[in-house]
């Protein structure tokens, strides 16, 4: 029975959990270092495929003069990666699709808009038989337009019916604001 000492046992596990390690979590960490703080801030690496590289940027210029550098690129990323890589492709695509952006933009509820006039799905009215023809449903369909609106407030400028949240927020309807613009 041999003893090794501690530091050749520690030498071992590091080699294999370095070998054991995913190539794209390496590759997310050595990124910034490999390119730049300049080319980091408009890169973001998305994912790796059959040892092909793709890179989202923040335009197509950052792409086009990165196409130019892959092969230095690659030389750089093949010497700290544990696989190497036999292409970067730089697209825009995928750069407004990050987690973090999705995260941070906040959930409007559809009552919460100020055109929000009601629970209209729970409405038995808004039903038009599949028997009706063209004609006969746009009819139905105007008189249940005209009955909700029956009970809403007029537009001080226009006089037609508004939801309440747009008089709130605008003053008068949605229609008389755009054309303020």
């Amino acid at each position: 029975m041999s003893f090794e000492s501690v530091n050749d046992i520690l030498g071992v596990l590091e080699k294999q959990a370095k070998w054991q390690e995913q190539p794209f979590q390496r590759l997310l960490q050595i990124w910034p270092e490999v390119v730049g703080v300049a080319v980091g801030a408009h890169t973001r690496p998305l994912s790796i495929q059959r040892d092909v590289l793709r890179v989202a940027t923040s335009s197509a210029a950052w792409a086009q003069n990165l196409t130019f550098k892959r092969q230095t690129l690659i030389v750089k990323l093949n010497e700290k990666l544990p696989t190497s890589l036999v292409d970067i492709r730089f697209s825009t695509a995928g750069w407004q699709s990050s987690p973090e952006e999705k995260k941070s933009q906040p959930t409007v509820l559809p009552s919460e808009h100020p055109s929000y006039v009601g629970d209209l799905s729970t409405s038995k009215s808004v039903l038009i038989p599949n028997t009706m023809n063209p004609k006969a449903a746009f009819g139905h369909w105007s008189k249940v337009i005209q009955e909700r609106s029956h009970s809403l407030p007029l537009c001080p400028q226009c006089q037609s019916p508004t939801p309440p949240g747009e008089l709130q927020r605008w003053d008068v309807c949605s229609f008389c604001a755009a054309k303020q613009l």
